[in-house]
């Protein structure tokens, strides 16, 4: 049996935080390892911890999420971030995904939606609420970007396309009988030419340029 995916809550809210709290401990392969009411105390707590995704709002005391963000990919990278959130305005959601979300969830989203989302950023894939999807596909429109879609090998399209669908590393090894390391390697690749931080932007950019 596989272990628990470690999780740590940041926000604001106590309530909020013990309602996710004691739905999250319900799901099997799901552990709650710490709680946090600030963005200090989240980067703190996950120097400590260590957990696999944290569950962070974006409007917090003392450090916002989106800093929060940027001090845990510095700290603990391997960690990865869902953002859980009232707000869909652009001031907050495009810093937020260009900080390297791994997932962007309304507060309003379903109880098994938020455990779905835990797991795909733990096997490396991406959840974005379709709404705001949407709304980034738009705002990116913006910036056409097809001559770094023109700079991608055929296989590195290949991967690009299975991004976009939500594949993690293992999923597009399988689906196109390679290694994974050598997807890893495809995947990093991709990212640098597209000039994108992570899975997430790569997915919306594959959203915006698919025919």
């Amino acid at each position: 049996m596989s272990d628990p995916i470690r999780v740590l809550i940041a926000d604001d809210h106590a309530v909020l935080r013990e309602g996710l709290r004691s739905f999250l401990e319900l799901q099997d392969g799901i552990e709650i390892v710490g709680d946090a009411a600030d963005g200090a105390e989240a980067v703190a707590l996950a120097e400590q911890l260590r957990p696999a995704v944290v569950l962070m709002d974006l409007v917090m005391p003392k450090l916002d999420g989106v800093e929060a963000m940027r001090a845990l990919r510095e700290r603990v990278p391997e960690t990865r971030v869902i953002i859980l959130t009232s707000y869909i305005d652009d001031d907050r959601l495009l810093p937020a995904v260009r900080a390297g979300a791994a997932g962007y969830l309304l507060k309003n989203a379903e109880p098994q939606e938020l455990a779905r989302a835990i797991r795909a950023a733990d096997a490396g894939e991406a959840l974005i609420d379709p709404s705001v999807a949407a709304r980034l596909v738009e705002r990116l429109a913006e910036d056409d970007g097809r001559d770094q879609l023109q700079s991608l090998t055929p296989r590195e399209r290949e991967v690009l396309e299975l991004i976009g669908r939500g594949f993690s590393n293992k999923r597009i090894a399988l689906e196109l009988g390679l290694a994974e390391k050598t997807v890893k390697t495809h995947v990093t690749h991709v990212l640098g030419k597209l000039g994108v931080a992570d899975r997430t932007q790569a997915a919306i950019y594959a959203a915006r340029h698919r025919s």
